[in-house]
């Protein structure tokens, strides 16, 4: 047995998105916490896209931030574009999104993660699990790291990304490793496999990296960001500074004939790759092949930063041989002379179906081990983080023998996002969309700290400043409220003048000019809520509806086998899921109110008898 040995209550392994929010949240909740990654450099790297948020991932950001979490301030510091999607609709649909400058973004994040207090950052190869059984229950005790070494913790969080047996794949080219450059983690996914856990494999790619200097941007069309950018983070006042604007280039019937006529050295057409890939992150090969009739798709030129020529071209992600990349962009106007300085590749990794996992996300078959990102089968740096917080939350009041908290589906996107994994599993990599949100009306971007802030300060993970500012902010909603309740405008309460759908905040300061004292973001939660209050009401009356069933709570040991009238597939998904409540227990694909009516019945008889 090793003599060095290190001894910690949250061990966290992998330092990307999930990891580092993990280790911050445990380590914030005054766990003492170790986060493991085989590269210091890599910390917090933004593996594709140099961009964070979107449509219902800006969302989650904003979630992440309102819980103390690091990714808003991060991209906030180190955005070079920043545009609010879908101005053109309601509020529910508003969602940011920033280009970030990605070196400048992984060194802020590497720095916060360097000075957060109760952790420790270690560059460790993590080879393997230590467990231990007594009886029939299963619990985790730490790891083990390359070079004889162990560290210790009655809690493990696991955040290894793409890393898990990852088999990068260009044309009939088939490289270890999970992201360019680097290896691959094949000790980690024995060990689940030697637990019994379920493994399988999912795909993801990227796109080619072009050197800016060799475009022509005269050819293509400029995006630029918003003249008046909105930050991600509630603890940032105001965004200033100058703006890279983005570009977008097209496809055409050429690229298409060429893409067509070698899809038979494309890895997920020959059969090199047999495993799914994300479905609204499609590769040029899928676009091609399955929107046959589209004589052209976008390409989004995206820099990579204010110190680099290197542009991300968003939408063409391809495995496709070199010299077929190479062709593609001959072919495509204002990218003729355009200089490859990374080829694009697929990458094949093992995930774990997340319908392995309670609700807070520690597994089911080991205690006190926890999962988080990719290896729940999910995509995006957003997704990732949300869970990392959860995860890394969780594992922390797992040590302090807390009990474990979860956002509702009411309460955040992340709490979708958890429900959705652990309830109905995926088939595919999963991203987030707001039509995955029934109470969307409810959890809208500008809200987020009202929704989760005051929670994150019992959680003790907020600290006094972000305290004071939110405070601040409801005093002067309470304010604006008040004058609004008070007040008339030719003769008509003003609360109710400004519902009028051609009524607008600067129209009321006019009638109301106290009104014009109040701060920004306070004054827009004030009309959103006034505007939309109707709409608001039904939801809430919805969420009522939904709480009822949440309050019939599920014993985790119920024997649904003991239910003779219940049909044989809802026995056997009830007892692989093990559903909480029976609001949980409705969303299992299959299960039938009939089912839940029988559940309800068994469950009231024990109870009474």
């Amino acid at each position: 047995m090793s003599s060095n040995c290190y001894q910690y209550d949250v061990i966290v392994i992998g330092a990307g998105h999930a990891g580092t929010e993990a280790a911050s949240a445990a380590a914030r909740a005054g766990a003492r916490t170790a986060l493991l990654t085989t590269n210091l450099d890599t910390v917090g790297q933004m593996s594709c896209n140099p961009a964070i948020g979107g449509v219902a991932k800006g969302q989650i950001v904003r979630e992440v931030d309102a819980l103390g979490g690091l990714m808003g301030e991060a991209i906030d510091a180190t955005g070079i574009q920043f545009r609010m999607l879908n101005c053109r609709k309601g509020p529910a649909m508003h969602s940011p999104r920033a280009q970030a400058d990605k070196r400048a973004y992984q060194h802020y994040v590497k720095c916060k993660i360097e000075q957060q207090e109760n952790l420790d950052l270690r560059q460790e190869t993590v080879e393997d699990l230590i467990t231990e059984t007594t009886g029939q229950e299963t619990r985790v005790l730490g790891v083990t790291v390359r070079g004889d070494a162990r560290y210790l913790a009655p809690t493990v969080v696991l955040t290894t990304g793409t890393f898990l047996k990852a088999i990068m794949h260009t044309g009939d080219e088939k490289t270890a490793g999970g992201r360019a450059g680097e290896g691959t983690t094949a000790g980690i996914s024995g060990a689940l496999q030697r637990l019994g856990f379920e493994v399988e494999r999912f795909k993801t790619g990227t796109p080619p990296r072009l050197n800016a200097r060799t475009i022509d941007y005269t050819k293509v069309e400029s995006q630029p960001g918003d003249d008046q950018p909105q930050p991600f983070s509630f603890m940032t006042d105001k965004l200033s500074g100058e703006q890279l604007p983005c570009h977008i280039a097209y496809t055409n019937e050429a690229v298409h004939d060429l893409i067509r006529g070698n899809l038979h050295r494309a890895p997920m057409y020959s059969g090199q790759i047999n495993s799914r890939g994300p479905r609204y992150c499609p590769s040029i090969e899928d676009k091609v092949v399955r929107f046959a009739d589209k004589t052209g798709h976008q390409l989004f030129l995206e820099p990579e930063g204010w110190k680099t020529q290197e542009v991300y071209v968003n939408g063409i992600s391809t495995s496709l041989p070199r010299d077929v990349q190479d062709q593609m962009f001959r072919m495509i106007s204002g990218l003729e002379n355009a200089q490859i300085m990374r080829y694009g590749y697929a990458v094949e990794y093992d995930f774990c179906p997340p319908t392995q996992l309670w609700p807070h996300l520690e597994s089911k078959r080991v205690g006190g081990l926890f999962f988080a990102g990719q290896i729940n089968g999910t995509t995006g740096y957003e997704e990732a983080a949300g869970q990392g917080l959860i995860a890394g939350l969780n594992a922390a009041r797992q040590t302090a023998g807390k009990a474990p908290w979860v956002p509702t589906r009411d309460q955040a996107y992340i709490g979708v996002l958890v429900d959705d994994l652990v309830t109905a599993g995926t088939d595919e990599p999963y991203r987030m969309f707001t039509s995955r949100a029934e109470y969307r009306l409810l959890l809208r971007q500008d809200n987020a700290d009202r929704r989760l802030t005051q929670q994150a300060d019992e959680l003790g993970l907020i600290n006094d400043e972000r305290r004071q500012r939110f405070q601040a902010k409801i005093a002067q909603m309470e304010l604006g409220v008040e004058l609004l309740k008070k007040s008339k405008v030719d003769n008509v309460a003003a609360d109710v003048y400004l519902r009028r759908p051609e009524i607008d905040w600067p129209q009321m300061c006019e009638r109301i000019p106290a009104l014009a004292e109040i701060e920004a973001t306070a004054a827009q939660q004030c009309l959103y809520d006034i505007k939309y209050e109707g709409y608001i009401g039904r939801q809430r009356i919805e969420v009522a509806r939904q709480q009822r069933l949440a309050g019939k709570r599920i014993p985790t040991t119920f024997d649904y086998n003991t239910i003779g009238p219940l049909r044989n597939e809802a026995k056997e998904k009830l007892s692989k899921i093990r559903p909480l409540n029976l609001d949980q227990a409705k969303r299992i694909s299959g299960i039938t109110p009939a089912d839940l009516a029988l559940v309800l019945a068994y469950m009231e008889s024990n109870r009474k008898s």
